[in-house]
């Protein structure tokens, strides 16, 4: 669950080519310089609860192209085209007028992009040059010119895009703004556009136009630096890699989205927290952080003083894996059962701390929902809340998991009481109370189908209810009865795959 979430991108979840059979589904967990025995660096351990979110990413890169034809005046014939950009004065008007737009919406857009330096091209030969320049996605203001030379700026396949902007109101009017149709642009249910994927963006289509609105540049920006970010994202699984109801999504997660899963033992996990366990200096600074955080507030503590200072320990320890593995986003298998006994604490509040703090932390290391989390994560730049939602009714539903962030708009600390984790009456785990009234948007995956549901909703209230302890009801926007019909059910696992361990003790 997160705020403010915009995505209406051409689909890349196509299925791309099945891993081979026999292929291993995981990596190593691998230490930088081989750290693995050495011990704890309590320089490393570092918590700051004042410092901005960060953004683990990759920029996004974005090529402007002007595009014009020189139009001189011939006497008695008709010398142009619509449009007011046909010459190398007016062409150097809209320069600035671009190079203006493309500073507000760098101050606006709230994500990492780039705008690289403007280039205007007149000719096919000139926009060859654009596509030697290292970028992700064209944009393409067609003010004037034929055929081929639009045919010519647009990024060529498989994995560049394109987004074309044309003037109506906004600023001189552009030919393009007349010129497009269906000669230069795949309709929206184009067979071409359903086979695309990871590895296949697709060709130009109707979506990709935009006229006079510079925040809908914007919001494809954001939907291209999520897809850039998500595709080929790696995932830090402490005990194994698992799926809900659902043993094929590890594998659909490397096949269809090219993730990488560095799974690390629990034996592991255990070597290195009893490590930090033994400095002293990481232990009192774990201690002096439990006394900074429990001040904070609108915080109040009901459960054991100590299940906060060894989650901090389990923090310090998933924030290790992550950098030495060079990932931002870490889940946990077994989190309800081998994980108490691992390190004598739940790891709720260390997720959230991780999540609140910039880097992407979930539960239950299930891989039918890390995907949408991940994804979710770009989209928004804020905290994502994985959890578990009701049956809808009366356009209601109540979503609830032990593990929230807490910085849910990604700068203030919502309200929460530290309790036990439900199900087990132990550890430490945070009951936030999000803002009465906030919008909300969801986005539900259908195990490793390539349908996924999203939908918006207003917090209505954060209950009390016996179920896990972060809870809201959430009254849904539009036809909320859609969220009760039912999907195709999850394919097969495939074959010869290794099965994911599973470190979930039996209640």
């Amino acid at each position: 669950m997160c705020r403010n979430c915009q995505w209406n991108r051409r689909e890349f979840v196509e299925t791309m080519s099945a891993l081979t059979a026999g292929t291993l589904l995981t990596a190593h967990a691998i230490f930088a310089d081989d750290a693995s025995d050495s011990a704890p660096d309590p320089a490393s351990f570092q918590w700051d609860p004042d410092a901005p979110m960060f953004h683990p990413c990759k920029t996004l890169k974005v090529q402007p192209v002007l595009m014009y034809r020189d139009q001189p005046y011939r006497r008695l014939t008709s010398y142009k085209s619509w449009g007011h950009v046909n010459s190398q004065e007016t062409a150097e008007e809209e320069q600035r007028r671009i190079s203006q737009e493309l500073r507000q919406m760098k101050a606006a857009a709230g994500f990492a992009v780039e705008f690289l330096p403007l280039m205007t091209v007149t000719s096919p030969e000139e926009a060859q040059k654009i596509h030697e320049q290292d970028y992700d996605v064209v944009l393409l203001y067609a003010a004037t010119g034929h055929g081929d030379l639009f045919h010519a700026c647009v990024a060529p396949a498989p994995t560049r895009d394109t987004i074309v902007f044309v003037r109506h109101r906004n600023g001189p009017i552009y030919y393009w703004y007349e010129a497009l149709g269906d000669r230069f642009l795949q309709p929206p249910d184009s067979p071409e556009l359903l086979q695309n994927s990871a590895g296949n963006h697709g060709p130009l289509t109707v979506e990709d136009v935009v006229v006079d609105d510079p925040d809908e540049i914007l919001w494809r920006l954001r939907a291209l630096y999520a897809l850039k970010n998500f595709i080929g994202h790696k995932t830090i699984a402490i005990g194994a890699a698992g799926g809900k109801y659902d043993a094929n999504a590890p594998a659909n997660c490397q096949s269809r989205f090219q993730h990488g899963i560095v799974e690390i033992s629990y034996e592991q996990f255990e070597k290195r927290y009893a490590g930090f366990c033994a400095n002293p200096e990481i232990v009192a600074r774990a201690e002096a952080w439990t006394d900074i955080y429990l001040q904070m507030p609108h915080t109040r503590l009901e459960t054991q003083r100590d299940f906060i200072t060894r989650a901090f320990l389990v923090y310090g320890v998933f924030k290790e894996f992550l950098a030495a593995n060079q990932a931002s986003t870490l889940t946990v298998l077994g989190c309800m059962g081998t994980m108490f006994e691992a390190a004598n604490t739940s790891a709720c509040l260390s997720l959230g701390w991780l999540n609140d703090e910039g880097y992407l932390g979930l539960c239950e290391s299930d891989f039918v929902l890390i995907p949408a989390a991940i994804l979710m994560r770009y989209v928004t730049n804020k905290p994502v809340f994985m959890h578990n939602s009701t049956f809808p009714h009366q356009g209601m539903v109540t979503c609830a998991h032990c593990a929230s962030p807490r910085r849910m708009d990604g700068v203030h600390y919502n309200p929460m009481r530290i309790m036990t984790h439900y199900e087990s009456e132990f550890g430490a785990s945070p009951k936030v109370d999000f803002p009465i009234g906030q919008k909300v948007t969801f986005l539900d995956p259908h195990y490793s189908n390539p349908r996924w549901l999203t939908f918006t909703g207003t917090v209505q209230s954060n209950p009390d209810f016996e179920i896990c302890r972060s809870q809201q009801d959430v009254l849904l926007d539009g036809d909320w009865k859609k969220t009760k019909k039912r999907s195709p059910p999850p394919p097969p696992p495939p074959p010869h795959r290794r099965a994911p361990q599973n470190n979930k003790k039996k209640k």
